[in-house]
């Protein structure tokens, strides 16, 4: 499957937003793990302690540091702080769109693969409530899917969001979500 998702990947050409300086670049990590047949995608609760998104769920990753040669190290980085990851672990198998957020971050989504799996998560008091280890054939059943209808720049529009459980997963992390998932089920047409 890995080899899979990479391919299909390698032949996408992300999106990229318009360049703006008032926008932080950032960068997550859809992670990817293969446990018992199923495909699972990794996310976090926020604790209330951060500064954005508190109490939400996202991907893995945060704001590009001066230090990080690019964005795929930023994800990476942040991975290993966030959920203890070490980035030998990953193999980032390519990119997703970029997204500017509500919250003026320019986010870079990138596709990682963790190599081995139990993992021994190491989260980050003050930014991980807690994992969640979704199954990708649950954010594909219908029945999981949720409309959300919200208001954007004067008028309505009808986002994704995805129930697991007692989380709700929403805002630019569905949308991201939503664009793997694309890409996902074109590869199970091919």
């Amino acid at each position: 499957m890995r080899d899979r998702i990479r391919d299909i990947l390698s032949r996408y050409e992300p999106a990229d937003i318009e360049p703006d300086a008032s926008l932080w670049p950032a960068a997550v990590l859809v992670l990817l793990y293969q446990h018992e047949e199923r495909l699972h995608i990794v996310f976090q609760k926020r604790t209330d302690k951060v500064d954005a998104h508190k109490g939400q769920i996202s991907f893995p990753g945060g704001g590009h540091d001066e230090e990080d040669p690019d964005l795929v190290r930023t994800a990476l980085r942040e991975t290993h702080e966030e959920i203890g990851v070490h980035p030998d672990d990953i193999e980032v198998l390519g990119r997703l769109d970029q997204m500017k957020t509500i919250s003026g971050f320019a986010v870079t989504p990138y596709v990682g693969w963790l190599h081995r799996y139990p993992y021994e998560w190491v989260f980050s008091e003050h930014e991980v409530a807690y994992l969640l280890e979704v199954p990708l054939d649950h954010l594909l059943d219908p029945e999981n899917y949720v409309p959300d209808r919200r208001q954007f720049n004067g008028g309505w529009a009808t986002l994704p969001s995805y129930r697991f459980e007692d989380d709700l997963i929403w805002g630019a992390t569905a949308r991201m979500l939503q664009n793997f998932l694309d890409l996902y089920t074109t590869l199970l047409t091919v």
